[in-house]
C-alpha cells in the first residue's frame, strides 16, 4: 500500500506575541518558532501505523519554501521513506482550494492507495484542503476520522460525530482521508530515526512541472481573497454576578427583562 501524507509548516502561537503587520494582510513572524501541523502530525502517525502493521510505503508531502525541509525531515525521521516538495513560487496568495488544486496536480502524475490529510491547518483554521482535494481527484473522502483499519480494496474509518458519536463507514480505494486529532499519540523521532533521515530523498518539484495552466494557480488560481487581518475591538464589559444560586438567578432574570430578552 502507497500512502502519502499532506503535511504544513506552521507557526506555534502558544506563547507568541502574536501582531499584524504593516500589510494589514499577514501577521509579523519574525520571533515565532515552526513545527508541523498539529493534526497532520496526527495523520503521519496513522501512516506510520500502516507502514507497522500493514507494510505501507509512507510518503511526505508539502508544498512551501527551502524553509519547510525542516518539518519534511522531521518526519522522515520519524518512519517516512521518502518526502515530496512543491515549491511556492508562484503560489502567493492562493487560498486553500486553489493549494488542494496543486497538491491534485501532483497526485494525478503519482499515484497513491491512499491519501491522509489533517482535519484542520492550525494557522488559518480551516478544513478546506482534504476535502476539495478529493473533490479534484474525484475520489471518495472522509473527514474527522480517528481510526483507519484497511482491507485488500478498501478502508474502514471511524469518524468522529458531535456529542461524543462515531460513524464507522467503509470507502473503496484510493480515497482522501482528513485525520482529527485524539485518534491516536504522535511518536518522537529516535536519534537513530534523525541520522537517517539525512539519507532518505526529498523530491523537489516546481508549479511549472505540474501541467497546470497559468490561471489555475496563485491569485489567478484562487476564488477567495484575504482583504484584511485584525484583532477584534473590545465593545463591551463582562458583568460578573456575585452571590448565592437564588441572588444569582435573580439577577440573571433582572437584566433578560432588562433588556427585553425575557
Amino acid at each position: 500500500m502507497k500512502v502519502a501524507v499532506c503535511v504544513k509548516r506552521v507557526p506555534d502561537i502558544a506563547e507568541a506575541d502574536v501582531r499584524v503587520d504593516s500589510t494589514g494582510r499577514d501577521v509579523v513572524r519574525d520571533r515565532f518558532q515552526f513545527t508541523i501541523n498539529e493534526a497532520d502530525n496526527y495523520a503521519l502517525e496513522e501512516a506510520l501505523l500502516l507502514k507497522e502493521n500493514h507494510e505501507a510505503e509512507v510518503t511526505l508531502v508539502t508544498v512551501g519554501g527551502a524553509e519547510v525541509a525542516e518539518v519534511l525531515r522531521m518526519g522522515l525521521a520519524k518512519g517516512a521513506a521518502r518526502a515530496v516538495r512543491v515549491d511556492s513560487a508562484g503560489l502567493e496568495e492562493s487560498d486553500a482550494a486553489n493549494l488542494a488544486r496543486v497538491l491534485a496536480a501532483y497526485f494525478r502524475q503519482e499515484e497513491f492507495d491512499l491519501v491522509l490529510c489533517g482535519a484542520i491547518a492550525q494557522d488559518t483554521e480551516d478544513s478546506q484542503v482534504g476535502p476539495a482535494l478529493a473533490g479534484y481527484l474525484d475520489r471518495p473522502h472522509a473527514s474527522y476520522v480517528v481510526k483507519l483499519e484497511p482491507s485488500d480494496e478498501a478502508m474502514t474509518v471511524k469518524r468522529e460525530l458531535e456529542g461524543g458519536l462515531l460513524e464507522v463507514k467503509e470507502l473503496p480505494l484510493p480515497c482522501v482521508v482528513t485525520i482529527q486529532t485524539g485518534g491516536n499519540t504522535p511518536r518522537y523521532a529516535s536519534i537513530l530515526g534523525i541520522k537517517r533521515a539525512g539519507s532518505k530523498p526529498v523530491d523537489e518539484l516546481t508549479i511549472e512541472g505540474l501541467g497546470l495552466a497559468a490561471e489555475e494557480y496563485g491569485a489567478a488560481g484562487s476564488k477567495t481573497k484575504l482583504l484584511k487581518l485584525y484583532a477584534p475591538e473590545v465593545t463591551g464589559t463582562a458583568e460578573m454576578i456575585e452571590g448565592d444560586v437564588p441572588e444569582k438567578a435573580a439577577r440573571v432574570a433582572a437584566v433578560l427583562k432588562e433588556r427585553g430578552l425575557l
